[in-house]
């Protein structure tokens, strides 16, 4: 760990002040990501521009009395500047407080967590993930740990392969994790190859607060590789986690799983609501929410964190929506 990581005041406010829930909450240390401070009010903001909007990643990262105050002034901030505002991947906590702010907010998809204090890989539920990792060793798999910044040729090179394969997606940003930057030291990197070459990797992410632990975050494999190349590195990595008596297992976000009518705040849009079922059912083209949902349901997560979308004003934004994913660059 390196001082100019430690000294990051975005990394000091999400180490501070995550909810207990936000298992993505080290995405705010994403380069590329714009952040907004008040003068004495111990917080910060996350966010992006695109074109004439605001999006914001999760709710504001700041202590309890300066929660409120930091919100208001980012929204009058984002008025004066003529945007407008849309929040992402915000908890619970968040929700409702920015309903009681006035926002439309909507359960827009949910994270997923394993606990590993007794997880184990025995069992007939999870017969065919060990007949797949066993597959990619018979092949010649090999995983290590390694430090990034002597693997970023190996990682290129696995990045152009996967991307190559994706009809010309560019690399997604901003909701998902990267390889590098100046906080990479804190992040962890499973490798594998197979005969010397470089096959597939996992980055974890580390997760503060109650559930605190490791995110399984950005994931890449070569297309033509074996069968069991992700499957293999997570059990790998989750028995060194288990080794090092790390309590959690975090899966990450993926929108529109997780839906449920019980997970929605008073004054939420019911279309807004049709929409994510709508996408869960045939929105593959815009994400693979049921590809990833199935990757993390194979791994028996037992805890279902909800996740939620908040539009400033008395209406859901299709517009504002659209933006999400422009400020992933999905499109």
């Amino acid at each position: 760990m390196t001082a100019a990581t430690t000294d990051d005041p975005v990394l000091g406010a999400v180490r501070a002040h995550t909810g207990s829930e936000n298992a993505s909450a080290f995405l705010a240390l994403n380069s590329g990501n714009s952040t907004f401070t008040a003068p004495g009010l111990d917080g910060v903001i996350v966010y992006r521009r695109t074109g004439r909007h605001a999006v914001q990643f999760g709710g504001p990262f700041a202590a309890p009395d300066a929660y409120d105050p930091l919100l208001e002034s980012f929204r009058r901030y984002v008025k004066e500047e003529e945007l407008s505002l849309v929040g992402v991947q915000l908890q619970r906590a968040d929700a409702e407080r920015y309903a009681r702010h006035g926002f439309t907010v909507n359960q827009i998809g949910a994270s997923w967590a394993v606990t590993l204090a007794d997880f184990t890989l025995r069992g007939t539920r999870f017969m065919q993930l060990r007949n797949k990792i066993s597959r990619a060793h018979r092949n010649g798999l090999e995983i290590k740990e390694v430090v990034a910044e002597g693997w970023l040729r190996e990682v290129a090179t696995i990045d152009e392969a996967w991307l190559g394969g994706k009809d010309g997606a560019g690399q997604l940003e901003f909701l998902v994790g990267q390889v590098g930057g100046a906080v990479q030291p804190l992040r962890r990197l499973f490798a594998g190859t197979i005969d010397g070459a470089p096959v597939a990797y996992i980055s974890y992410s580390p997760v503060y607060g109650e559930r605190a632990g490791w995110m399984h975050d950005l994931s890449r494999r070569i297309p033509s590789g074996s069968p069991g190349l992700m499957e293999a590195i997570n059990a790998h990595a989750i028995e060194v986690f288990r080794s090092e008596g790390v309590k959690w297992l975090h899966f990450g976000f993926t929108p529109f799983t997780g839906l449920d009518p019980s997970h929605e705040l008073d004054g939420h849009s019911p279309a807004f609501q049709w929409l994510m079922h709508a996408l869960w059912a045939e929105g593959a083209a815009l994400y693979p929410a049921q590809t990833q949902l199935s990757y993390k349901q194979k791994w028996a997560p037992d805890a279902l964190i909800p996740e939620y979308v908040a539009f400033d004003g008395p209406n859901a934004s299709l517009a504002s929506f659209a933006h999400i994913f422009r400020a992933c660059k999905a499109f």
